[in-house]
């Protein structure tokens, strides 16, 4: 089968066309078993009569030109032909109006019955190579742009992914008399898919339109694009990268004794925090810095280094990559910038220090980054100064500097960061090395990520799909508009990709995107401090009827539900309530709730079967007397986050409500928003289905 298919397209590239015709695309997909409309080639208008003879239908008659891609923009199609003196009269049109093409002829085919019309494509993407398209055709397509995407290659549960995230699924399975025979679709879809992976100088596919059928389907029209066959991925670094995240010793190059330039700022963090292992200031013009005796250039280091850091100016770096390579230094960390972010000169420098490192088998973290930092040995490498950080279960991989220095000054006091790694350039370790390396860390439970570019590909979508299954990975990818991406390649010298794309790989990896900042580090928060919902219903516990009827209604927008209670916990629930009271979720204590009686109600959810996870709406003026009590709850898996308007007001208590365990946000819709996200990544992830 794969002999027959591939002559027509040999056959098409040894006439020069980088393009299959109607005909030549069809006769391809049906010797892969998906069923087309066929067609007919006429040369003259007897051949094209005998063939609508044959038929015995009304057909469609389209022109077959090399020189001619998009038929019916060109007036090249005719449909519903329903006589010989109709089919005579379409193929003269048809031939007197491309007179001027080189013309194979004229294809007559039967007239598809109408169906639910759908699209499916193929085309390449710069950072994820192949990726495949599916939407319902018509005024879906062109005007509402309902499509779905997904990496190449697709499984059978991305396939299905693909069909029910579109907003016109409805449709799909059943609606006023119509009905689509999804099983046949998702053959489809994986036909396209396994096609594509097994011809790689397949470019582009238009199957448009696709009639669907309650049983089947019908392919209507196609086209076939060729191209340079996909390279193949460069194969990943083995190198664990274990040492560049525990050192037992690192060296300092460019270190300083002058406050407030960065070698200061860089050995000082490493000071202060105490590292654990040896540290080596690397000045030529000090003896000591930082109570540390100084080195004039690596090589005369008595002892092995682990890692490098350089902060030299751009310039002079590939020297010193050099010089360490040849110390058999094993981990380099380039923090200063100056290189392919300012332009053509930069990127020179960068291939210099590429060549070097690869030639000496070394890793190379940056450049124009804020290196590492590391709570579980004391390693802060930052530009920035950092303040004292717990050791935690948060890993944070950004393509930022800003991310592991000025960010932290406040969010310490509320997240937990384990690992936080700056990839900068990413001229050798990418986002993926170092998602992979983070994932492996035993202290780190949820992983967080700014990205602005994905320079690993396909073999990103890999590893997060394997890492989600254990461990939640939330990301902010930046770049979403024209103006973004501008910015972006002025600040990485990164590409930002097609952001449907993004999204669209994201989900195929169980990847939870964020839509900004603090939606990152939210998500990041409520996560390693709770567990994943595994059920949809949700108990809503207030002082405020305004703000539990927000709850409610925010929690239904979220594709969640109010849960109900059993009898015999509603009995105990109406013996906690007030007589003014009667419902029983949303909870509204009003004025009257204190702290054990919160704690006792949630009791009450916990026991309750049908309760999955909690929203608490908390008095600001009093939270603090509530610390204690939700502190001892035994929650038995089931994750609760605290609701408090004007929270910023109550800063002291909300750090110790966090450092007791319980999130706290500022509005219901944020509640519900996240446990709507755990819930939909729990049913993914986990492979679990709903329960009710």
């Amino acid at each position: 089968m794969a002999k027959q298919y591939r002559e027509v397209i040999d056959r098409a590239r040894s006439s020069g066309r980088t393009y299959l015709m109607e005909h030549e695309s069809k006769a391809v997909l049906e010797r892969l078993g998906i069923t087309t409309t066929g067609t007919g080639v006429a040369r003259t208008e007897d051949d094209a009569v005998e063939i609508f003879s044959a038929l015995d239908c009304p057909v469609a008659m389209k022109v077959l030109s090399p020189d001619v891609v998009h038929k019916s923009d060109a007036g090249g199609v005719k449909l519903n032909l329903k006589n010989g003196d109709e089919v005579r009269s379409a193929y003269r049109e048809i031939v007197t109006a491309f007179s001027g093409k080189r013309l194979e002829g004229v294809s007559v085919q039967k007239m598809a019955r109408p169906g639910v019309e759908a699209i499916v494509g193929v085309a390449n993407d710069a950072t994820f190579g192949p990726v495949l398209m599916f939407g319902l055709g018509g005024v879906f397509v062109e005007v509402l742009k309902d499509v779905s995407f997904r990496s190449i290659p697709i499984s059978s549960s991305d396939a299905k992914d693909m069909i029910e995230e579109i907003k016109g699924y409805a449709l799909l399975r059943g609606y006023r008399g119509y009905s689509s025979d999804i099983n046949a679709l998702e053959k489809l879809l994986l036909s396209v898919s396994d096609f594509v992976m097994d011809n790689p100088d397949i470019s582009e596919m238009d199957l448009n339109p696709v009639f669907l059928y309650p049983e089947g389907y019908m392919v209507v029209d196609a086209r076939i694009i060729l191209g340079d066959p996909r390279p193949e991925p460069p194969e990943a670094k083995k190198q664990d990268l274990h040492d560049l995240f525990y050192p037992k010793s690192i060296a300092v190059i460019g270190a300083s004794g002058t406050p407030g330039k960065l070698g200061w700022n860089v050995f000082t963090n490493l000071v202060s925090h105490k590292f654990r292992g040896k540290l080596y200031p690397i000045n030529p013009r000090a003896d000591e810095i930082c109570g540390c005796k100084a080195y004039p250039c690596i090589s005369a280091v008595p002892e092995p280094v682990d890692v490098a850091i350089i902060l030299v100016s751009a310039g002079v770096t590939p020297d010193v990559v050099e010089e360490c390579c040849k110390c058999g230094i094993r981990y380099i960390v380039v923090e200063s910038a100056g290189f392919a972010e300012l332009g053509e000169e930069g990127l020179k420098i960068e291939l210099q220090m590429k060549e070097i490192a690869d030639r000496y088998g070394v890793r190379l973290l940056g450049p124009n980054c804020s290196g590492i930092i590391n709570t579980h040995c004391s390693m802060v490498q930052s530009i920035g100064i950092v303040d004292a950080l717990s050791m935690g279960n948060i890993g944070l991989v950004s393509q930022a500097g800003v991310c592991a220095a000025g960010m932290l000054w406040g969010l310490r006091h509320i997240m937990d960061f384990g690992i936080i790694a700056t990839i900068g350039n990413k001229l050798d370790i990418n986002e993926t090395d170092i998602m992979e390396a983070v994932s492996k860390d035993e202290f780190i439970n949820v992983i967080c990520m700014y990205l602005e570019s994905v320079k690993g590909g396909r073999r990103f979508i890999d590893a997060a799909k394997r890492i989600t299954r254990n461990k939640p990975i939330v990301v902010l990818k930046s770049g979403r508009t024209d103006a973004g991406k501008k910015a972006v390649a002025s600040h990485t010298a990164s590409m930002a990709g097609n952001d449907q794309i993004f999204s669209a790989v994201f989900r195929q990896s169980g990847i939870i995107r964020a839509r900004d900042y603090e939606h990152m580090f939210n998500l990041a928060r409520i996560i390693s401090k709770q567990p994943f919902p595994n059920r949809e219903g949700v108990f809503i516990i207030t002082y405020a009827g305004s703000l539990g009827v927000i709850a409610a209604d925010a929690i239904i927008d979220n594709g969640m539900r109010l849960s109900e209670l059993e009898p015999q916990n509603k009995e105990r629930l109406k013996k906690l309530l007030p007589d003014y009271v009667c419902g029983m979720n949303p909870v509204d204590y009003t004025f009257s709730q204190d702290a054990e009686t919160v704690k006792r109600t949630i009791e009450i959810g916990v026991d309750s079967d049908d309760v999955g996870s909690f929203i608490v709406v908390l008095q600001a003026e009093i939270l603090d007397s509530y610390v204690d009590a939700l502190k001892s709850i035994n929650y038995k898996g089931k994750p609760i986050i605290a609701c408090v308007a004007g929270k910023e007001f109550a800063m002291p208590d909300v750090i110790k409500m966090e450092n007791a365990g319980i999130p706290v946000v500022s509005t219901p819709e944020q509640v519900a928003d996240a446990l709507g996200i755990m819930y939909r990544h729990y049913k993914q992830v986990k492979g679990q289905e709903p329960q009710a």
